[in-house]
């Protein structure tokens, strides 16, 4: 069953939503360090697309190789990365609570929206 149109626009919704979000930690809190976790939603997906061929198939494969194992580590790391940068900065007080919360939850509909994508290529026929 392919991807309707609801499906693609309920996508680009949710990942607007996250970028958003993203842009409204900075600017509500008038400090742009916040954006340096936005470095990591461009590094989440490259891994898929140099190694994987474009899919997120190979993420949930047991299938090994030097080049699977190295794109499933990449997308870890900045996977995690995207979660410990606001961390880190509230840590090193140079954002408030309120824009690590946001940048949280910025990540978490980031994670929803990849997921959500994932499952609708599995469910692609084509």
């Amino acid at each position: 069953m392919a991807m309707t149109v609801h499906g693609r626009s309920g996508l680009a919704f949710m990942f607007s939503a996250s970028i958003l979000l993203q842009i409204l930690a900075c600017a509500i809190y008038n400090n742009w360090w916040p954006m340096l976790s936005a470095l990591m939603y461009v590094l989440v997906p490259m891994p898929c697309l140099f190694f994987g061929g474009g899919t997120t198939q190979f993420l949930i494969s047991r299938d090994g190789g030097g080049w699977i194992d190295a794109a499933k580590f990449l997308t870890g790391a900045s996977a995690m990365g995207s979660v410990a940068i606001p961390i880190i900065l509230r840590h090193a007080q140079m954002i408030t609570t309120g824009a690590m919360f946001i940048e949280l939850v910025s990540f978490f509909i980031f994670v929803c929206t990849v997921l959500c994508f994932h499952q609708a290529s599995l469910d692609d026929d084509w």
